[in-house]
């Protein structure tokens, strides 16, 4: 019986160089196809700006084509992983390693560690690349794929409250005393919250205390009557400090600066059980790639000329992407509470991983 866990040297580079070409082919059709139908669907609002052409089509795939590798890296993984067994088992390669002597698990060991390179490399793209790809393409999306802001700090859609009043904001840019509000709208309401004005103003600044709306309009509701006003303040109660806590994208943000960003909602009291949960599936996602082998590894037994290779190859995809709707249903659970954000993150690969070594013990070894 051997007992190293890797087959030799030879035979480990041989089934890595196998797995990793097949990865980069299957993620590369993916990410071909999946960009070319969401170009179709988003070409029509990016070129409805006057002037945007060509060079922001190419842009729009720059900011998108991060975001996609993400999202389908894993199920690369899982179809590389069920294309390079059930062609070594085809090959009878299968066969001939069993009959060197070599385990299920020896069989399998190139294949989890090369996963697990591909893991950390996700983990690292995805904190590096696919944050501020996220950020930069949210705040383009937010002024209608117009001229894209230069600060790297933007934010969009802000909603927030001074007591009654609400003061809601498209964008936001600068950080303290320098940041500046666009099309912002304040809304004014009496001790039924009930909305008795509205105020709109293209850009409003920090006046400290307050945001000092440029060239408002005015609509009161009592007389329906609409009138310009000069410059004025509204919200003193909302700071600096608030409209950084008031929104947090947790994609958008790295896992440091997000961990920043929750310990800041904790201090002002506010819930993060959802922004917790999204900080521990930016762990457990990218090395949900590492899982992908186990799960996919009943493709590689079995006869090839019984006729039951197929059916194998069906149940290491649907162990695959079973995974998946687990992973997404506990995640959603977790967003509302239903279960602690660190069960929500990594139950599902720890149930899964189980699964797979179940079956593989099970039936190979």
């Amino acid at each position: 019986m051997q007992l190293e866990f890797f087959p030799s040297r030879t035979l480990t580079i041989y089934l890595a160089r196998l797995f990793v070409t097949r990865i980069l082919a299957v993620l590369l059709m993916l990410v071909m196809v999946l960009q070319v139908l969401d170009l179709l669907g988003e070409s029509g609002d990016i070129l409805a700006y006057s002037g945007n052409g060509e060079m922001q089509l190419l842009h729009y795939v720059l900011l998108r084509v991060p975001q996609l590798i993400a999202r389908f890296l894993p199920y690369s993984v899982l179809l590389a992983t069920i294309i390079t067994l059930a062609t070594l088992n085809q090959n009878s390669e299968v066969v001939s390693m069993k009959a060197a002597g070599l385990s299920a698990h020896q069989v399998l060991a190139p294949l989890i560690l090369t996963a697990l390179v591909i893991s950390c490399f996700s983990f690292a793209f995805n904190e590096r690349v696919v944050t501020r790809a996220n950020a930069a393409l949210d705040a383009w999306q937010a002024v209608d794929y117009g001229p894209l802001p230069k600060d790297t700090g933007v934010r969009n859609n802000l909603y927030m409250s001074d007591g009654r009043d609400l003061l809601l904001a498209k964008t936001l840019t600068g950080r303290g005393a320098a940041m500046v509000m666009t099309e912002v709208t304040f809304y004014r309401r009496d001790d039924n919250d009930m909305i008795v004005e509205q105020l709109r103003s293209p850009r409003a600044t920090y006046a400290n205390p307050g945001w000092k709306l440029e060239n408002p309009v005015r609509f009161q509701v009592a007389g329906t009557a609409t009138a310009k006003l000069p410059s004025t303040t509204v919200a003193p109660g909302i700071t600096p400090g608030k409209v950084l806590i008031s929104k947090v994208d947790a994609d958008a943000q790295d896992i440091f600066t997000l961990a920043r960003s929750i310990e800041a909602l904790r201090i002002a009291g506010r819930r993060t059980s959802a922004l917790d949960a999204a900080w521990w599936h930016k762990l457990a996602g990218p090395f949900s790639s590492a899982l992908m082998p186990l799960l996919g590894a009943v493709a590689a037994f079995g006869l090839a000329r019984s006729g039951q290779l197929l059916i194998r190859a069906v149940i290491g995809m649907g162990l695959g992407f079973a995974y998946f709707v687990f992973d997404n249903a506990a995640l959603a659970m977790g967003n509302f509470g239903g279960y602690p954000p660190l069960v929500a993150a990594w139950a599902p690969f720890v149930l899964f991983a189980l699964i797979g070594e179940t079956v593989l013990i099970r039936t190979e070894e």
